[in-house]
């Protein structure tokens, strides 16, 4: 696949994920105790054998920097690459940041107009989904299309957060609305609730065909239409203008796809992953996610009761612990008598050291841990924090959604504790 590029979008704000993206940006946020977002589109890529990859960056980038530098090298005989483009000032492209997903790739034509270059792949850097862009590609070629977007069969109720396409009896798209609002702007997009795919996928009463924001284009294509244009957005601005053009084909996708971009999508989707049979197994042994190899001891467990949960590297787990439906993230540290239900923990980025701890016990701040007796229930905690003796993280009174004291936020019900919060013993969530 040397004349394919992928261009992964790993640059915005994440401000519906906002305290996760706090102080790293979207792509950067830690998903299922040990792995990260961004885990997800490159090992998509490199399952499908694509390995010429860039990440294009912009805010708050430095974790994901280190996360991709320590993770994603290849030998030198592969020719396979995961390269950082961030937002620079240049002679050429000007010294203004990424303007939109489209501007953030027309900043970076130099590196898609190599030679050997035939096809670019675009994709998003915070879904959740496993996908063959290898199929993709075939059904590119064979339908002579200048630009293929891969959607997914949804019910018009779910329609409104997404771009919603049309297409005709070939699979070719010829109708779009950006985020449908009104009955009067679904209707033009609303698709045969019985119509089945030229590959056998069904809609199963679906009367509506979402955009994934996966986009192959013909290199050549893609150049006209950026150098052509001042468009910021390929979602917005050069889809539609595509479509008018060029010939635009649909590639039905038709397995689990969720986008990350709240605390409520992300908060379900962890917990989603503990079910008997999830929607998404991180455990396929022909298409692996990848994430970076870290050289951690095994998690040691004390008597306790644990049901329905998933536990990574490097945990210390005291006595007389209850551990239900939740995520425990890399090294984290939990006391005696501690109750976590409903919970995604992310878990810490080190061990602290005895100076570290003997600091925090000299001046009376928790170290760097679950404290004995605390209970955390339906919560996310971020990396990193201090949980003092006896701390409460329940919303069992439906307090409304903002920020609390000591670096607590809720948002759409969830109590999300923010990377490095500190919280004395006997803190309760008021």
């Amino acid at each position: 696949m040397r004349n394919v590029i992928c261009l992964v979008l790993g640059g915005g704000r994440g401000t519906r994920l906002y305290p996760l993206t706090k102080y790293r940006s979207k792509p950067a946020v830690p998903l299922a105790g040990k792995y990260r977002l961004i885990d997800i589109p490159l090992s998509n890529c490199l399952n499908s054998q694509m390995n010429r990859i860039y990440v294009l960056t912009q805010f708050m980038s430095v974790s994901l920097h280190r996360h991709i530098r320590q993770t994603y090298r290849f030998d030198h005989f592969s020719g396979g690459f995961v390269e950082l483009l961030a937002a620079q000032q240049t002679a050429s492209e000007g010294s203004d940041w990424y303007q939109g997903t489209a501007d953030a790739v027309r900043k970076n034509l130099r590196y898609i107009q190599q030679h050997g270059i035939e096809y670019v792949l675009i994709l998003s850097g915070d879904q959740l989904y496993r996908m063959d862009y290898r199929e993709m590609l075939d059904s590119h070629i064979e339908s002579g299309a200048d630009v293929s977007i891969a959607g997914l069969p949804v019910h018009s109720k779910d329609a409104s957060g997404l771009g919603i396409m049309k297409i005709d009896e070939t699979g070719r798209v010829n109708g779009f609305v950006e985020k449908p609002k009104t009955p009067e702007e679904l209707a033009h997009v609303r698709t045969d609730p019985a119509w089945i795919d030229a590959r056998g996928i069904q809609s199963n009463g679906r009367d509506c065909l979402a955009s994934m924001g996966n986009y192959l284009f013909n290199r050549d294509t893609l150049v006209e239409l950026l150098e052509k244009t001042d468009y910021q957005d390929f979602g917005k601005e050069i889809f539609p203008a595509a479509i008018r053009a060029k010939k635009v084909q649909m590639h039905m996708f038709d397995s689990y796809w969720e986008d990350i971009g709240t605390i409520k999508a992300f908060y379900e989707s962890n917990l989603a992953t503990l079910a008997p049979t999830p929607p998404f197994e991180f455990v396929e042994e022909e298409a692996p996610i990848f994430t970076r190899a870290r050289f951690l001891p095994p998690t040691m467990v004390m008597e306790g009761n644990f049901a329905n949960s998933m536990i990574a590297d490097g945990c210390q787990i005291g006595k007389g612990c209850t551990i239900k439906n939740s995520v425990i993230g890399l090294r984290s540290v939990i006391e005696e008598n501690v109750t976590i239900e409903d919970s995604v923990l992310m878990g810490c980025d080190y061990y602290a050291t005895r100076m570290e701890t003997e600091a925090d016990e000299s001046s009376g701040r928790p170290r760097m841990k679950i404290g004995s007796g605390s209970v955390i229930k339906g919560a996310i905690v971020d990396k990193n924090c201090h949980i003092g003796n006896n701390v409460r993280v329940v919303n069992s009174d439906n307090l409304p959604d903002k920020e609390y004291p000591e670096g607590v936020t809720i948002v759409d019900g969830i109590p999300v504790v923010e990377k490095g919060a500190c919280l004395p013993d006997g803190w309760t969530l008021t």
